[in-house]
């Protein structure tokens, strides 16, 4: 229940601020378009299928939908800002929400630490080539998060507005070249190669499959925005359907423009030939526009970046805010700023931990791509992909122990097993490849894993904690009314 305390902060944050077109930029802002298209297929396409790439997005997709079959219909029930951990406290108990709570956090703070530090690299790397300006990465990646951290610490409308430009800007761009690769026939002319068998299955298909969900990062957090949406039982399942088909078809549409332009048979030793990957859509753009699309595209992936950075920024900060309001974590972080009704603390929490892991690895002299990102990138891939297993659980349980509200078996109980099994495939997909995906050693695989479990067991510690001082706030985990 909203509670007004004496300092004239409260618990509740600013309602009725979003509607389904400000959530569903929020969320593609998350999944970072251009950071995913130029950054992470191209390795995608190479260490995996290859070609064959485009349609294993699609089946990420098919995969996905069956997820937010369930994932929204039981948002319906339940509107709090603690996203996947409010779902679980409901669905699996509390234990399982605390195990839930704890992995979100870890996941969102590593995966906001790594992203600074290929926002840094990218920046360092476009001021050397562009302007001749040699700085080092983790100054770009220290202004970058003072503006996130001022930009978090006001409302979430402001945080909108700076989002949905660039988010339109990234669409546009991409839409451009692909058209211009299309409409000229590409390589070797328009053809569905790319969804041919032996495309496919040629190469690492569990490794392609694996980049196709790390992409869809972000269409989660649709729900986190649930106590600051307008009509969240109607706003929140069209944002997260909305999210999930524009972010698939947009990718699987760019994807197969992609392999059109450079050719299915010729696109993975075009990529082993450059020095660096990412620079593969500058090509393209240079081969079928000009260079004046692939400057704006250096641009706005940038630009891309930042926003990405943000969104997850916002997502963090709620986490905090949602579980402190709850008694997992110090109920300061549950209180939202008097003026701004936005997390304040949960925000000035989250930028105090980005820069402590931030200066750690500048002061180690580490790679902020091949290590920062890499490794806490697939470490949250990780958290998000066994959160989003206990998420389809939730949902039957949910249903299971509440019928009346269980209006579609479908919908409620065959989907979501459905989708639990498949994402728990995967889960295990990428624990086997965790050294391939992140180019660590074995032993260091290992260890990066067992973030995963340990944060569980963390989370699973502090509900039973509650459990025993306080048995009422345990038995409400999640269940925020409002």
């Amino acid at each position: 229940m909203s509670e007004s305390l004496r300092d004239g902060s409260s618990t509740e944050l600013r309602r009725g601020s979003l509607g389904v077109a400000m959530i569903i930029f929020f969320v593609l802002s998350a999944a970072s378009p251009l950071s995913v298209l130029a950054g992470g297929f191209p390795i995608g396409i190479m260490l995996g299928n290859g070609a064959g790439t485009p349609a294993l997005l699609i089946t990420t997709l098919v995969v996905l939908l069956c997820f937010a079959a369930g994932y929204t219909r039981i948002a319906r029930h339940i509107s709090h800002a603690g996203g996947f951990y409010a779902l679980i406290s409901r669905g699996l108990g509390g234990l399982a929400g605390g195990a839930a709570g704890m992995l979100a956090m870890v996941a969102y703070n590593v995966l906001q630490a790594g992203m600074y530090g290929l926002f840094g690299a990218i920046v360092a790397g476009s001021l050397a080539e562009v302007f001749g300006i040699q700085v080092p990465w983790w100054l770009c990646s220290a202004v970058a998060l003072g503006l996130i951290a001022c930009l978090g610490y006001r409302n979430i409308d402001l945080s909108a507005r700076v989002l949905s430009i660039t988010v339109i800007a990234e669409y546009v761009a991409v839409m451009v070249l692909d058209v211009a690769i299309l409409s000229s026939g590409g390589a070797h002319g328009i053809n569905a190669d790319a969804f041919t068998p032996a495309h496919v299955s040629s190469g690492n298909p569990s490794i392609g499959l694996l980049f196709c969900f790390a992409a869809f990062i972000g269409f989660e957090a649709t729900t986190l925005y649930s106590e600051e949406a307008k009509d969240a039982k109607r706003t929140i399942p069209r944002a997260t359907y909305l999210s999930v088909l524009l972010i698939g078809g947009f990718y699987t549409l760019s994807l197969w423009a992609m392999v059109v332009g450079a050719g299915a048979d010729d696109i993975v030793s075009t990529l082993q030939s450059l020095q660096d990957p990412t620079t593969f859509l500058y090509a393209l753009s240079d081969q079928y526009v000009g260079s004046g699309l692939t400057n704006t595209i250096r641009f706005l992936f940038v630009a891309s970046m930042f926003a990405g950075l943000l969104a997850f920024h916002n997502a963090a900060a709620r986490y905090f805010f949602a579980i402190g309001r709850d008694g997992l974590l110090p109920e300061k972080l549950g209180t939202t700023h008097q003026k701004h009704q936005s997390p304040h603390l949960g925000s000035g929490l989250q930028s105090l931990i980005a820069a402590g892991i931030l200066a750690v690895f500048a002061l180690a002299g580490a790679d902020p791509v091949l290590q920062l990102f890499s490794w806490f990138s697939n470490v949250a891939t990780l958290c998000l992909i066994l959160l989003m297993v206990l998420t389809s659980l939730a949902v039957i349980g949910f249903f299971k122990a509440n019928p009346q509200h269980a209006d579609s078996r479908l919908k409620c109980f065959v989907l979501p097993a459905l989708s639990g099994v498949a994402l728990l495939a995967v889960l295990i997909t990428a624990i086997v490849h965790f050294d391939v995906l992140t180019g660590a050693s074995t032993s260091l695989s290992l260890a990066l894993c067992m973030v995963v479990p340990v944060a569980a067991l963390a989370g699973i510690l502090l509900a039973a904690r509650l459990r025993s001082v306080a048995p009422l706030r345990f038995s409400g985990l999640g269940n925020h009314a409002a």
